[in-house]
């Protein structure tokens, strides 16, 4: 259950980051139609300015973290509600033991073929 909280954490912050980004491009299309006019405001320009640069300051540090986040799920390294390496050192464990049976069996053959007369 607690995977499943971690993800839906994951994805509440994705959501908020899509607000994010609506919000930024909303600030830079203000600051493009101040720009259009004959005499922009150079207060509201110098705001909406900033709202812009603080919201993608905001989006590329999180959307980093997502991509930390996604790498080390990736790589299998260890991490807070997953299974991913538990399930992947299990089924490697698997492919050794069918490995290990398939020379086993090669072996007691040549055995027998050196035991016949």
């Amino acid at each position: 259950m607690a995977s499943y909280g971690v993800a839906n954490e994951r994805l509440r912050v994705l959501e908020e980051l899509e607000r994010e980004i609506g919000a930024s491009l909303q600030s830079a299309g203000t600051v493009i139609l101040e720009l259009s006019k004959e005499k922009a405001g150079e207060r509201l320009l110098e705001r909406q300015a900033a709202q812009f640069s603080a919201a993608v300051q905001k989006v590329e540090s999180e959307l980093s973290a997502q991509i930390r986040y996604l790498t080390q799920v990736a790589t299998g390294q260890p991490h807070e509600g997953s299974s991913y390496s538990a399930r992947k050192a299990c089924q490697m464990a698997l492919n050794r033991v069918d490995y290990a049976r398939l020379k086993l069996g090669e072996l007691a053959r040549a055995c027998e073929q050196m035991l016949e007369p």
